[in-house]
């Protein structure tokens, strides 16, 4: 028995095939025309940007993309930037934070400089006028009258106010310090320190058994006497014994050896941080 000849298929694709297609063109056509006719909502867009700033800190300003960004959106150009970037962020630039401290330091030492300088003057014109007022009295040899920026200092000669290894003051001395007392009150508005000095030669066969002793009487004698003859208050004068530690010349001769026996009066000025 002869076999039956099998029938080719047709060629192309089946019909239904080609419907298919044309429907999902026609909803991609839909799809495409409704997406084309729609609106983005403003609203949710700034706040989702809102959000991202607010985890991130990237955006700034509202911007809506990273695109928008203070360091994106004009490439290299905006590297010029970074610290008021790094700023926003809330760090700090540590060159800025070493600019700010040398800036405070320079502020310090010129309020210091202007402070040391009123200081200063306010003791030259004190020292003036107290040297005005010992000319008058024919006392410029006895007292000799010098200032830094805190005080104005008197210096009395040891010899003429004590005899050799005494605190008893010379009757001679006291008309000069009746007339120190009177500046004194006249120009003394602050704190009074008397200071006593001493040579380096050790005490013999004396009243006091050391330097230290005696320059603390004699600041003492002189501290008594001035509050006999003036009115100023107690509690503002000091006085102290600075022994042979202070010398202001060599006490290998005997002339440097006079000068170091000697009586402090320092008047500190308004200004003075004493």
């Amino acid at each position: 028995m002869a076999k039956k000849k099998q029938e080719d298929a047709p060629k192309g694709s089946p019909a239904w095939m080609a419907t298919f297609s044309d429907l999902m063109n026609l909803l991609l056509c839909f799809f495409v025309l409704l997406f084309s006719m729609s609106s983005i909502d403003e609203v949710k867009q700034e706040k989702v940007a809102a959000s991202f700033n607010q985890m991130f800190s990237v955006f700034e300003g509202g911007a809506q993309a990273i695109g928008d960004g203070m360091l994106i959106s004009n490439g290299v150009s905006q590297l010029n930037e970074l610290d008021e970037f790094i700023n926003s962020t809330g760090k700090m630039n540590e060159g800025q934070m070493i600019d700010e401290d040398v800036a405070q330091d320079q502020d310090v030492a010129e309020a210091k400089e202007k402070m040391e300088e009123a200081q200063m003057e306010e003791s030259e014109a004190m020292a003036e006028k107290i040297q005005e007022a010992l000319d008058e009295r024919n006392l410029e040899d006895e007292v000799d009258v010098t200032f830094t920026a805190q005080f104005v200092q008197l210096t009395l000669k040891g010899a003429l106010l004590f005899d050799s290894g005494s605190t008893l003051l010379k009757d001679d001395a006291k008309p000069i310090l009746d007339q120190v007392g009177l500046i004194l009150e006249r120009y003394a508005d602050g704190t009074i320190e008397i200071e006593g000095h001493t040579d380096n030669v050790p005490m013999s066969g004396a009243k006091y058994s050391n330097n230290n002793e005696l320059s603390s009487g004699r600041a003492l004698s002189v501290f008594d006497y001035i509050l006999s003859i003036t009115n100023l208050d107690p509690a503002n004068i000091k006085h102290a014994g600075r022994g042979e530690y202070l010398p202001v010349a060599d006490n290998s001769t005997p002339e440097g050896r006079a000068k170091n026996r000697r009586v402090e009066i320092k008047i500190y000025n308004s200004l003075s941080s004493y």
